[in-house]
């Protein structure tokens, strides 16, 4: 049987918003001098939440890790329209909200569940001939994109107050939730985006166990090995 270090597993991560998963991944390195890290499952800059890190041979499980359902909860605005389907995008269009009311907005977002094909946005890292296809989208350049299997467990809005919406959405990997903000506003006819997103679990992994990435990255290595789900326990569970 293969020896496995201390540090050969995971970590659970709650995300802040700012950086990307990428620059997670890059501190953790930097802080704990660990040459494999990796992450299963990108978050938007500006999105929150859990973020499962892999460590030294944990980085072999990463593909089966990424694999998992999610589930997020996030606020979407109702009446605007942006490029990148997010806050973060250009405002392209402004409309008048209709009077909703939270059983209404139920009733649509019933309608996702189930499979459904998504067009992903110009504003992702989905490549086009190895280019990202945000890195096209900021040149004003616009190309087809093939449309994705995913499937919708549940999308649920927990509160309203116009134009404001506070939902829950579990969900297949690769889902995209600001296309899902974005299509149930053309829906409704008066547009949307997403403003806030936070990953709330991965799969058997709850944010609720994650640790803040600024406390991780004060910890010394003997109180990160404390943290660490060991290798054999996530392969056993992946």
């Amino acid at each position: 049987m293969q020896d496995f270090s201390a540090l050969d597993g995971a970590i659970l991560v709650d995300k802040p918003a700012g950086p990307t998963s990428h620059d997670v991944v890059d501190a953790i390195r930097r802080k704990f001098g660990i040459k494999k890290v990796g992450h299963c499952g990108t978050l938007d800059p500006n999105a929150t939440g859990l973020l499962i890190i892999v460590l030294g041979r944990g980085t072999k499980l990463s593909e089966r890790l990424m694999g998992d359902d999610k589930v997020y909860e996030g606020t979407i605005k109702f009446g605007e329209t942006t490029d990148s389907y997010d806050r973060d995008g250009e405002i392209l269009e402004t409309k008048p909200v209709p009077t909703l009311t939270l059983e209404q907005l139920n009733e649509e977002a019933a309608k996702f569940i189930g499979d459904q094909m998504q067009m992903p946005p110009m504003v992702s890292a989905i490549k086009k001939n190895g280019v990202p296809l945000y890195k096209l989208a900021r040149k004003g350049i616009e190309v087809e994109r093939e449309a994705r299997l995913v499937h919708i467990y549940n999308f649920r809005f927990t509160s309203y107050a116009a134009p404001l919406g506070q939902f829950r959405v579990a969900c297949t990997k690769g889902t995209y939730i600001r296309s899902i903000t974005h299509d149930l506003g053309q829906k409704l006819g008066c547009g949307a985006h997403l403003i806030t997103l936070r990953r709330s679990a991965s799969g058997k992994f709850d944010v609720a166990d994650a640790l803040p990435l600024d406390t991780i990255l004060k910890l010394s290595t003997a109180e990160l090995e404390k943290r660490v789900l060991p290798f054999l326990k996530l392969a056993a569970n992946a």
